[in-house]
């Protein structure tokens, strides 16, 4: 699979890793192009980089890996109202948190992924990702006691819940398919409170797991 990612932190760099690994291509785009120069030489030869429109046009998958203050103006500069995102799925791992109260911003009603896909004409939005900190996703792999993490996500249709699933296996985790999109504004809130959590003073690789008696 190609995909190309929207951001150079280290959201990125993990996951990117660990995609790399399965055997994915990854084009990386971020604020300048020194950075994801940087990322790309550091995950190897299958990272390449360049400007958001190169990384858009590389992935027939796309990780938005940036602060949710820039994603829709930096979706909208990349053309994504005419047409550049057609046919893409897009995971999105952005929470719109407000640090200071550690409230949701933007509009009450839809779901920073469903603002995503409002804006990205012709693209499929896969909300995952969004409930632990970087320092998890680079754990090899995110166990917690003995059991691999499970990772919500959600989505319109079949495709990009299947191209979701499999990139959720291949860092290592179970996928947990919560049902259509909508359901991103309920991960957000639950995003909220980790932040919280986070802030003050918790372990970075402390998580909210889903837990059975009998786990697979």
């Amino acid at each position: 699979m190609k995909v190309g990612i929207l951001g150079a932190g280290r959201m990125t760099k993990a996951l990117a890793s660990k995609w790399i690994a399965a055997g994915h291509d990854i084009c990386i785009a971020g604020r300048t192009l020194d950075k994801a120069k940087a990322l790309a030489h550091e995950l190897g030869d299958q990272a390449t980089f360049g400007t958001f429109e190169d990384a858009i046009s590389y992935g027939n998958t796309l990780l938005i890996a940036i602060r949710h203050e820039g994603v829709i103006s930096t979706l909208e500069q990349a053309g994504a109202r005419s047409g550049s995102f057609q046919g893409k799925i897009v995971i999105d791992c952005s929470n719109p948190v407000e640090i200071e109260t550690f409230t949701l911003v933007g509009n009450e009603q839809n779901s920073m992924a469903e603002r995503i896909q409002e804006t990205a004409n012709g693209a499929t939005v896969v909300k995952a990702f969004n409930l632990c900190e970087a320092q998890v996703w680079e754990m090899e792999p995110p166990l917690f006691d003995g059991r691999k993490l499970v990772v919500p996500y959600c989505t319109d249709t079949d495709e990009a819940g299947a191209i979701g699933s499999r990139l959720i296996k291949d860092v290592g985790c179970q996928p947990m398919l919560l049902g259509k999109l909508h359901y991103a504004r309920h991960l957000e809130a639950m995003a909220a409170i980790v932040i919280s959590r986070l802030f003050g003073g918790v372990d970075p690789h402390s998580v909210f797991n889903w837990i059975t008696p009998n786990p697979e």
